[in-house]
């Protein structure tokens, strides 16, 4: 392969159909940094008949620190915005982790984030182990690292984290995990090779470590709020970010450096950022969708061929309905959050540290109390925390396996974007064996692509792919 171009497909031929494993296993009872259950109050006195009996689903250990042990070397790959805020997060939830090497696209990234490791850190990585280009995930993964943080744009998580697999490494592997149904069939076929080689992989999906979501997690599987019969999720907030061409970027350089606007390396916004609400929802309720209807649009984005807004009907596999809403857009109202109606009640979280249940009548029965988190825990960044049960999972020698429980809502997000850019029906059972692959034929980052097929899709009509 040239150092600077890349052909997933040739990555991809190879990988099998594979049906989606289990979401939530067993796991030890939450541990908080206080010793116990750490900020709630209220409660109900009534019956509760429980959704899952206690000790049959997963609940991360959420110490402040990860406990002592095994002495790991990490390599980035992908040094931007998200790789070195992951950089940090990792090197502050333990003691004896390090970072011994860096991977990206470009140098420039390379050597900042280096800069900030020395800074901040004292942690100097040589010339020998900071690698540059699109195949430097490979040069990465064979420094000599024990575990890897993959935080490169979406579209190329799939490969990365196969490659990282078939050395052995464990992985950290930022959502999310694909931006299509190519893309998710490999994930899903790596965590099965993962799994059998006792490796843990963790997810960036930091509500699944923040303390407000596990509680009302543990409370809702309690019985609290009864059947789940519905919910709607939203990610309504203003634009994130663009870079303008500047003078001299070819076609590729442009496009992932400004990758968070184009649908082939982000996935759109509905896969990228939205995933994380509607992965609270599959997560609480172990269902994945059988079938989406959504609409979507393009307002104000000035760079890419991605939409501004999707609002997408989910009918999930026994039948109920989640409606999921996101937009992009500065000046509107915003609403970041999660609505779960149960049989007995609902739930409400917000990523602000908020999760309340109240019955059918309103009432309030139970609410997280983050004041009493921030009175006994020390570390209450879910960024954090998430490395934090990482690293005690490998010191402990267990294994988890987290990137087939977020290819359901990454999925499921798929197939609502496909719907709302077709205006057709979107169904599990075709999405997860379409041949849809949205990577470019040949990711040229020195010469010209063929840049035709990069179009804002039309609902009602089929939109061009490269």
């Amino acid at each position: 392969m040239k150092k600077n171009s890349i052909n997933r497909r040739t990555f991809l031929k190879s990988s099998a159909l594979v049906g989606a494993a289990g979401m939530v296993g067993t796991g030890s009872v939450l541990t908080s940094c206080g010793g116990g259950e750490s900020g709630t109050k209220g409660g109900s006195s009534a019956a509760k008949k429980p959704l899952k009996e206690p000790g049959s689903y997963y609940v991360p250990e959420l110490a402040d620190l990860a406990t002592d042990g095994k002495e790991l070397k990490a390599g980035v790959i992908g040094c931007g915005g998200r790789g070195s805020g992951a950089a940090f997060n990792f090197l502050n939830a333990a003691n004896g982790v390090t970072i011994t090497a860096l991977g990206d696209t470009f140098k420039e990234q390379i050597d900042k984030l280096a800069d900030e490791l020395k800074n901040k850190k004292n942690i100097d990585i040589p010339a020998d182990k900071r690698f540059v280009g699109l195949d430097a995930y490979k040069q990465v993964i064979d420094s000599g690292v024990d575990v890897v943080l993959i935080v490169t744009p979406p579209n190329f998580r799939p490969i990365h984290f196969q490659y990282a697999t078939e050395k052995g490494k464990h992985s950290f592997l930022e959502k999310p995990v694909c931006v299509d149904p190519v893309g998710y069939r490999l994930i899903m076929a790596t965590a099965r090779q993962a799994k059998a080689k006792n490796l843990c992989v963790i997810t960036g999906t930091q509500r699944r470590h923040q303390r407000n979501y596990v509680e009302a997690y543990k409370q809702v599987m309690e019985g609290m709020i009864g059947e789940i019969t519905g919910g709607v999720v939203y990610w309504n907030g203003g634009k994130l970010w663009h870079r303008d061409r500047a003078a001299g970027w070819s076609d590729g350089e442009w496009m992932i450096k400004d990758w968070v606007n184009w649908k082939w390396l982000s996935g759109d916004h509905i896969v990228e950022q939205h995933v994380h609400n509607i992965d609270v929802f599959t997560w609480f309720s172990d269902l994945k969708p059988a079938k989406a209807v959504g609409f979507g649009s393009r307002q104000r984005r000035v760079t890419g061929d991605q939409f501004d807004n999707f609002s997408v009907d989910f009918t999930m596999e026994n039948g109920i309905h989640l409606h999921s809403m996101c937009r992009q857009i500065d000046g509107c109202a915003n609403n970041v959050s999660e609505f779960i109606q149960g049989t007995k009640g609902s739930l409400y979280t917000n990523s602000g540290n908020t999760a309340i249940i109240k019955d059918l009548t309103g009432k309030e029965i139970w609410k997280y109390d983050f004041e009493a988190e921030k009175a006994s825990c020390k570390q209450t960044d879910p960024y954090v925390l998430e490395h934090v049960n990482w690293i005690n999972l490998i010191r402990a020698g267990k294994t988890i396996d987290q990137a087939s429980e977020i290819a359901i809502p990454n999925m499921a997000a798929i197939m609502g974007r496909e719907s709302a850019y077709t205006g057709t029906e979107s169904t599990w059972e075709a999405m997860t064996a379409s041949p849809l692959d949205m990577t470019p034929k040949d990711t040229n980052l020195t010469g010209k692509m063929d840049m035709t097929g990069f179009v804002v899709p039309v609902a009602g009509k089929p939109y061009i792919k490269k």
